[in-house]
């Protein structure tokens, strides 16, 4: 079914546009009143445009317990310390996805304002934090929305054991995820560089803690084997 390539959580949407455009094509029908003529190309405009911005395809990274994958599209608008900002145009697939395996810790909702998810000052829009625990640390993920809407949907809850590439939530129209990296983790992306969710590997394990795992694994199959 369509519905099936399509975000979790967006039938709604849909379902709002499709509805205002069909009350408004019957009162212009029976009013012959342009105002509604108008207003339900409008809203069919929009009811076409979210197949394009609620699309869910299936990205298929390299999954690997050694590096993160990116959690958002977008382009890195900074990266401060350990953590990487991801901007979403209204272009980009707004499905967020698990950088990592782990277990989640909590999942917070904070509301806000309204400034253009790319501006400094956005550290004030409504956000939804995510706080992960995975076996080389602990990664926070924090996102937020953008100008003119405020919904963040959520798919995970504290608790949930997640995978390395699972869809957790989606944010509606424009909007950016901050995703902090784990001391023992490099980062591999720079600034103004393109990327993808679930498909882009953004921070990967140093080296010599590559070579730590590796011997603790080989000291545990030599134990039991």
């Amino acid at each position: 079914m369509v519905f099936d390539m399509l975000a979790k959580g967006s039938k709604q949407i849909f379902l709002f546009f499709g509805s205002i455009s069909l009350i408004c094509a019957a009162i212009y029908l029976l009013s012959e009143r342009y105002f509604f003529l108008y207003t339900c190309v409008a809203f069919l405009l929009l009811f076409i445009f979210s197949f394009y911005f609620f699309r869910d395809p299936e990205r298929n990274g390299e999954i690997s317990s050694y590096h993160m994958l990116s959690p958002a599209d977008g382009r890195v608008v900074s990266i401060d310390g350990n953590k990487i900002c991801i901007f979403m145009n209204m272009t980009d697939v707004h499905v967020n996805r698990i950088p990592m395996d782990g277990e989640v810790l909590l999942t917070r909702h904070s509301k806000g304002s309204y400034f253009p998810a790319f501006l400094k000052s956005s550290k004030h829009n409504e956000r939804l934090t995510t706080k992960l625990k995975t076996p080389h640390g602990f990664i926070e993920l924090v996102q937020i929305a953008g100008f003119g809407f405020r919904r963040i949907q959520s798919y995970i809850h504290a608790g949930d054991a997640v995978s390395q590439n699972q869809k957790f939530g989606m944010i509606l129209f424009g909007s950016r995820v901050d995703v902090t990296i784990p001391e023992s983790f490099e980062i591999h992306v720079r600034k103004y560089q393109k990327i993808r969710a679930g498909v882009s590997v953004i921070a990967s394990l140093k080296d010599s803690e590559v070579e730590e795992e590796k011997r603790e694994e080989e000291a545990k199959s030599f134990d039991f084997g």
